[in-house]
């Protein structure tokens, strides 16, 4: 039976393996859980599912295979809302309560696929259309021993189903990011390293050295493990980046709460001969170039984040920057930059299917050796993935 289950999350793009459901298969043998289907549910998330980016495509495989919800509606299709504001709602008396029928699951998904297909308008107080406080299963604001809640809030916790209640967020690579899911793709660039003074009980080391001293307790400490990856970010700034700071500020906060060891400083643009940490004191408090270059080792990893965006002049020619004259094209800096930090990327919160119209974008994807990524979810599990190798 699971065999085709197992199909259907390989279908929906999810990276399961047959070790991993057999694993499945094993912990059922043994029925470590109860026979319910939301046991069933969590143990096969926890098994199969290794990245919670994949959590959402789940969610839509399981119930698709298990004739939930989703499978029961086009992904695309909408009830007008105004079908089912709330009217009115009735109060049955114990008999007429007794004698509404239950469909049963099979028959309920069943009934409501044939209705979305013939319901024209919007319905109030009758039993079968899909509508407003009557004894119909679907719908809102009525009664029925068992339903499906479409619209509106509950109140008689009868609905075995309710449209629209989704478990867990939506991780489409394609959508715009949370700080709490810029979190999750910077994880990846995690080393772990145990420097420093022997501050942390060794508890395995310990074990042995009292074995082997006749069982007087032998304490062993060690280092405390510490993400050991150091990243220098460098941010555009102004300009049209005024446009992405909401989603740069969200990058910014995520990197510096999930990086532990990690530098950064500001440009406009593209970078020349000076960086600096304060806007507002860009023009007195500027750090040279040359002296970051040469500051950070080369096992840095580098992130520039920018829309690229500009005139290509500012990129290819000396003196072309909007703001002084340079004495070297932008160009010159960016390839010293990859040059003396081997891992790097270019992260870039413009829509990636606008790249093509942008002549500078197309410079500076060449000059970093067509390492641009954009500020998806997707697009951050690439670059991290590309960062961490």
């Amino acid at each position: 039976m699971l065999i085709d289950f197992f199909y259907t999350l390989r279908d929906a793009k999810i990276p399961v393996t047959i070790k991993e459901f057999l694993t499945l298969l094993e912990a059922m043998d043994k029925q470590l859980i109860a026979h319910s289907l939301d046991d069933f549910y969590f143990l096969a998330r926890l098994v199969l599912v290794k990245d919670e980016a994949h959590y959402d495509k789940f969610d839509r495989a399981f119930g698709h295979y298990f004739k939930g919800i989703n499978a029961a509606f086009d992904s695309d299709s909408t009830i007008p809302l105004d079908w089912l504001l709330k009217r009115m709602e009735r109060e049955l008396t114990p008999e007429q309560k007794a004698a509404l029928e239950k469909y049963g699951y099979d028959k309920l998904m069943d009934r409501l696929h044939a209705l979305l297909k013939e319901q024209k308008e919007r319905h109030e107080g009758g039993s079968k259309w899909i509508g407003t406080g009557g004894t119909s299963p679907f719908g809102h604001g009525g009664t029925n021993p068992e339903g499906i809640r479409i619209g509106g809030e509950g109140g008689k916790r009868s609905a075995v189903k309710v449209w629209e209640q989704r478990a867990y967020r939506d991780y489409d690579g394609e959508r715009e990011l949370g700080t709490r899911n810029i979190k999750v793709a910077l994880r990846r660039l995690r080393k772990f390293a145990r420097q420093g003074l022997d501050e942390e009980l060794a508890l395995d080391a310990t074990i042995r050295a009292t074995a082997s001293n006749a069982g007087y307790l032998d304490i062993k400490m060690q280092p405390e493990r510490k993400n050991n990856i150091k990243v220098l970010m460098l941010f555009d700034v102004g300009g049209s980046m005024d446009d992405h700071i909401e989603r740069t500020e969200e990058l910014f906060s995520a990197s510096k709460s999930e990086i532990k060891n990690m530098e950064f400083f500001y440009f406009h643009n593209c970078v020349y001969d000076f960086l600096w940490k304060n806007n507002r004191r860009r023009n007195a408090e500027r750090f040279d170039t040359w002296d970051i270059l040469r500051k950070y080792p080369p096992d840095t990893k580098l992130i520039f984040v920018g829309d690229a965006t500009m005139s290509p002049y500012e990129v290819l020619q000396a003196g072309g920057s909007v703001e002084y004259n340079n004495e070297e094209a932008g160009s010159a800096w960016l390839a010293r930059f990859c040059n003396a930090f081997p891992k790097f990327i270019w992260l870039n919160p413009e829509p990636e299917a606008s790249w093509q119209y942008r002549q500078s974008i197309a410079v500076i994807r060449q000059i970093v050796n067509q390492r641009m990524f954009p500020i998806t979810i997707d697009g951050l599990e690439r670059g991290m993935r590309l960062l961490s190798k």
